[in-house]
């Protein structure tokens, strides 16, 4: 039930030698299982050296069925740059094709492959040229006609259904013979009909002319395939017969209506690979099994092998990289679409702040290697703060502003002088290229929620009642006179006076502040996708309903005006972003309708990455703050009661030590017990 055996060649060289090899430090650096149909003749090395003159070439080929994200971002930077560092290839030595492969046009759409396009660009990759797996239609329907001539392919009639019996049966055969066991009595065919099947072996004139039916568009969907004539005594499923046609009555989104046959994957990028003379086809670990199928087609059109490496695939925590789960949570609703900040995708990390820098520096220090692993959260998080640090403006905001009515403005106005409540604030504390911006202290400020309580607690260094906290470039302290809340409780208001006097206590903390001509805007603070760090099969319920954090009357410093304007907002590009100083690094979000020169319009703004790793943003309740305020109580009650027996002398302890009394009645003179309490010796 197998196809014939490939006649065993001469071993040959890797690919980069075939290409000419020079200049390549390591050429078994992406060496992989070999196979004998992988081995080249020495005429298809010579043909393939000639044509790629010395040059070493890879090939990024997505398939146009959604948008890239960060595993497409890993192969890229494998595809374009790390492949031909572990090569030593030279820098003038290195090519990279970028292939739309796009053999299945019910899953396709012109969005895809639009945002493919930009999204490749946008990460700075420079391909050799831009190639389609679909403008290859008709050689590779002239190959699977050859397959069929010499007798290696044929049109199959049996449904999904028959399909899938057959191939279970002969995977149940390939154990029992991987056992040592008999296959006809473990799983015995019924019927030559089901395996190897009723098509397998009809004349070649009679699969030729269904085939050319099927082109002509003379059968229904699904009523006919072109299978390859393979392996059912294989022990990789791969090689039972792959499906290399099938009809589909759908327009292709770049080929057109010139087709009803389509190519499926296995049958198509092993050609094109060789078509496009590609030195080494780079996938992800769970096409190893594919390997059979992608050279078998190469050996039996004579075609030349590429090297085939397989490398891990990115497991990122606390997301989902299968587009299958992708494209549900777009039409779920679970997010705002392809590009959410949530989104793992090249266009939603974009929309987060994610810079090209941070992805790609991310990636590279990933490498590449076939080990199986998840990489944590916090690897990303704390690239995008490495790099963001740098080169970010800072400005101060307030998430949840509270409003602050400074009772002895005037008179601290009046003490400082023209100009003295306005403050010249460098752009970044560590690099003074970036310039600088002013920002002035009004009548009325706002600071954020977060920075007051209406108790005092210990464990708490920011404004109280009770306790003054420092004022930002100001240098004085911000003194709370009193409290308006509404009748919920809520914080309205404070009325608070500046203390610049000379003897004010020093403050534990300094808070930031925005004058009352802040800008409003809307912020979008964002948390793990799901709950837990590797979302299982029931992933739809580890959502995370907190993912998304929303600060609807939020106010930041009126010195960024000129930056956040809606007219400089780009979807495909990267966005203004700021750090929001003691907050975070924050972007501005293309649902933005800001006018600068009116001031009209939404400005809304999303937090890349928090200023250190923190937990995910959620509100503390009553009870849980209850909890860890006397969690609190108790161990200042212990430390005192530490610090107490402690002070006592050692002669006194059994006297006077809290955790003694009342046990004992006489003592010698050395302070030692000689009589319980009642006088018992």
């Amino acid at each position: 039930m197998s196809s014939a055996a490939p006649t065993d060649p001469a071993p040959s060289s890797s690919a980069a030698a075939s290409s000419g090899g020079e200049g390549t430090g390591n050429s078994n650096a992406l060496a992989a299982r070999d196979l004998e149909w992988a081995r080249n003749s020495p005429s298809l090395l010579a043909e393939h050296a000639a044509a790629n003159a010395g040059v070493v070439r890879t090939r990024f080929p997505p398939e146009p069925n959604g948008y890239l994200h960060i595993g497409h971002a890993k192969s890229m930077n494998m595809n374009f740059r790390l492949a031909f560092e572990k090569l030593g290839v030279p820098v003038d030595k290195r090519r990279t094709i970028f292939r739309y492969d796009d053999t299945n046009p019910d899953a396709e759409s012109p969005e895809y492959i639009d945002s493919l396009r930009r999204d490749l660009a946008w990460l700075g990759w420079e391909p050799e040229r831009t190639t389609y797996s679909s403008d290859n239609f008709q050689k590779l329907h002239d190959l699977a006609v050859k397959l069929v001539e010499k007798g290696l392919a044929y049109v199959c009639d049996m449904t999904k259904a028959e399909m899938e019996a057959q191939r279970d049966l002969a995977r149940r055969r390939s154990a029992a013979r991987a056992v040592g066991k008999d296959p006809d009595a473990e799983a015995p065919i019924p019927s030559p009909d089901v395996l190897p099947g009723r098509n397998r072996d009809a004349p070649v004139e009679r699969n030729l002319q269904l085939f050319e039916e099927m082109r002509l568009g003379l059968h229904e969907e699904g009523s006919l395939t072109l299978r390859l004539k393979m392996d059912f005594d294989s022990s990789n499923p791969n090689m039972f017969d792959l499906v290399a046609y099938r009809i589909r009555y759908t327009p292709h989104p770049h080929a057109g209506k010139g087709w009803c046959v389509y190519p499926n994957y296995d049958f198509t990028h092993g050609i094109c690979d060789s078509l496009e003379r590609i030195d080494y086809s780079i996938c992800t670990l769970e096409f190893e099994t594919r390997r059979e199928p992608y050279y078998w087609i190469l050996w039996a059109l004579d075609l030349y092998r590429p090297e085939v490496y397989e490398m891990s695939r990115l497991n990122l925590e606390y997301t989902v990289l299968s587009k299958r789960r992708l494209l549900k949570l777009v039409n779920g609703g679970n997010v705002r679409g392809w590009d959410d900040p949530r989104m793992p995708t090249v266009s939603g990390l974009r929309r987060r702040g994610y810079t090209r820098d941070i992805i790609n520096g991310f990636c590279h220090d990933l490498g590449a290697t076939r080990a199986m692993n998840v990489i944590q959260m916090d690897k990303l998080y704390q690239a995008a703060r490495l790099t963001l640090a740098e080169k970010t403006r800072r400005a101060m905001a307030a998430l949840d502003p509270i409003k602050v009515v400074i009772s002895n403005f005037a008179e601290e106005a009046a003490e400082a002088g023209e100009g003295g409540m306005t403050y010249d604030v460098q752009n970044s504390p560590t690099d003074a290229s970036l310039g600088s911006h002013s920002v002035s202290l009004t009548p009325v400020i706002y600071i954020d929620a977060s920075d007051f309580r209406t108790e005092d607690d210990p464990n708490f260094y920011r404004l109280t009642p009770g306790q003054p906290v420092g004022m930002k470039y100001h240098g004085g302290n911000l003194v709370c006179e009193s409290v308006a809340q509404g009748d919920d409780g809520a914080v309205k208001e404070l009325t608070c006076r500046l203390d610049s006097s000379e003897g004010r206590p020093k403050p534990k903390a300094v808070v930031t502040w925005v004058p009352s001509d802040g800008i409003s805007c809307e912020v979008r603070a964002y948390n793990h996708l799901f709950t837990v760090p590797e979302p299982s099969d029931r992933w739809e319920e580890e959502i995370n309903p907190d993912s998304e954090v929303v600060y609807p009357h939020a106010i930041v410093d009126p010195s960024v005006r000129s930056l956040v304007d809606q007219g400089a907002v780009d979807k495909w590009e990267s966005n203004a972003a700021l750090q929001f100083e003691r907050l975070g690094y924050f972007v501005v979000d293309l649902d933005t309708t800001y006018d600068a020169s009116t001031g009209e319009g939404k400005l809304v703004f999303n937090r890349t990455v928090s200023l250190k790793e923190d937990k995910a943003i959620k509100p503390v309740d009553d009870a849980e703050a209850e909890k860890k305020k006397k969690r609190a109580e108790q161990q200042r009650a212990a430390a005192a009661a530490r610090d107490a027996v402690a002070s006592i002398d050692p002669k006194d302890l059994f006297r006077l030590a809290p955790e003694y009394a009342g046990k004992f009645g006489k003592y010698d003179e050395t302070g030692l017990p000689t009589h319980e309490a009642d006088g018992t010796e």
